[in-house]
């Protein structure tokens, strides 16, 4: 059977919760959305980039490495919300549930490493 990238939840999930904080970050002022909304956007936009190049490279070991540029996407991500917050750009509410979507990101992520190591030995 053959699986599309498209197929793998933790991708999904994680190009929407790309697109919610793009969306985040367009509604700040210029000075905000140009220093912390930047390095924001930018490991957001990584962590399904990193699982969609390691899914392409068709070796679980490329693959594993490609993931855990990923999950550390994540928790530079969980850094620059939580500095977001710190600095009232994003209220309680917007973090908590960004923060909540990351982590079960995170979860399903670590599952899938877990998952392609199998195919390693």
């Amino acid at each position: 059977m053959n699986y599309k990238l498209e197929d793998l939840e933790v991708y999904n999930l994680s190009e929407v919760i790309s697109d919610k904080i793009w969306n985040v970050v367009t509604r700040w002022e210029y000075f905000a959305k140009d220093t912390i909304g930047k390095q924001l956007c930018r490991p957001a936009d990584s962590i399904s980039a990193n699982i969609a190049e390691g899914y392409g490279r068709y070796h679980f070991k490329e693959n594993k490495n490609f993931c855990y540029y990923s999950r550390g996407s994540i928790l530079e991500v969980k850094s620059f919300l939580r500095k977001s917050k710190n600095r009232n750009l994003i209220s309680e509410e917007c973090y908590s549930e960004l923060y909540t979507e990351l982590q079960t990101i995170h979860l399903k992520l670590n599952a899938y490493i877990k998952y392609i190591g199998k195919n390693l030995t």
